[in-house]
């Protein structure tokens, strides 16, 4: 009986081991890839590069020290978040901010990063103000029996972990709690924004701007919402929701959030 393995892919044949060489290259080229969009990602995102600005492709090899391959990826990569855009005989070319595609979660996480952090955040809760209450209200009538008996667990166990202060196991349930508030709506453009919102998420945690322990007040609207929306109760649940993204916009607009 055969191995079940094309001869060229069995142990001990030259084209195998080829195989694992190649892939050996291909994840070291992903690590310099993601070197390089690790500094030129933050680095146009933040304004350091102003639109218009021209890069090319030599630039980017001979200043991270990377091949023709690794840099073009790279591009590639700021191309599709629409950050630059490649033209003939110009090279790569810095686009201004409004052609951006500023729901890419990646983009998010690097203006979250960076000086333009408070800019950010009052954009995206201005986003989460005008979104979340109405897929709250949403939820209490759509949401299935999946989806009730998930919130009905995640309320007490964001009360417990918040009260606990364990941040990182409080933010986990956090995005988990509001993506599945989105999904539940049944609007597929809501349920489309839970990346922007997990990323909101953690940078105000990433970047210290929660306070030690989630504020008493935001862990009774949490499970208000949940409890609300296994109930049936859209008004209640919208009201709820509207008091969690307040506390966040009061929170975004302290000099110094964690007191």
């Amino acid at each position: 009986m055969g191995s079940g393995w094309p001869s060229s892919l069995r142990r001990g044949g030259l084209p195998a081991r080829r195989w694992t060489s190649d892939m050996t290259v291909s994840a070291r080229q992903q690590t310099l890839h993601d070197r390089v969009l690790g500094v030129l990602g933050p680095a146009i995102a933040g304004g350091e590069y102003a639109p218009g600005d021209v890069l090319t492709l030599e630039r980017i090899e001979q200043q991270f020290g990377v091949s023709r391959t690794v840099a073009r990826e790279a591009v590639r990569v700021l191309e599709s978040i629409q950050l630059v855009v490649t033209r003939p005989r110009t090279g790569v070319t810095v686009t201004p901010t409004e052609r951006w595609n500023v729901f890419d979660p990646q983009l998010i996480r690097w203006r979250l990063a960076g000086k333009g952090r408070d800019a950010q955040l009052r954009s995206l809760t201005a986003l989460r103000a005008a979104v979340e209450p109405a897929a709250a209200a949403l939820a209490a009538t759509n949401a299935t029996a999946e989806h009730r008996a998930r919130l009905a667990e995640l309320g007490p166990l964001m009360r417990t972990t918040g009260r606990a202060g364990d941040l990182d196991t409080f933010l986990d349930l956090d995005i988990e709690f509001h993506g599945l508030v989105l999904l539940a709506s049944g609007n597929e453009m809501f349920a489309g924004l839970s990346d922007v919102v997990a990323e909101v998420l953690t940078g105000r945690t990433v970047h210290h701007l929660m306070p030690h322990r989630p504020e008493e007040k935001a862990l009774r609207l949490h499970a208000l919402v949940a409890s609300s929306i296994v109930a049936g109760d859209a008004d209640v649940a919208e009201v709820a929701m509207r008091g969690i993204v307040a506390e966040v916009v009061e929170a975004v607009t302290d000099p110094d959030p964690r007191h």
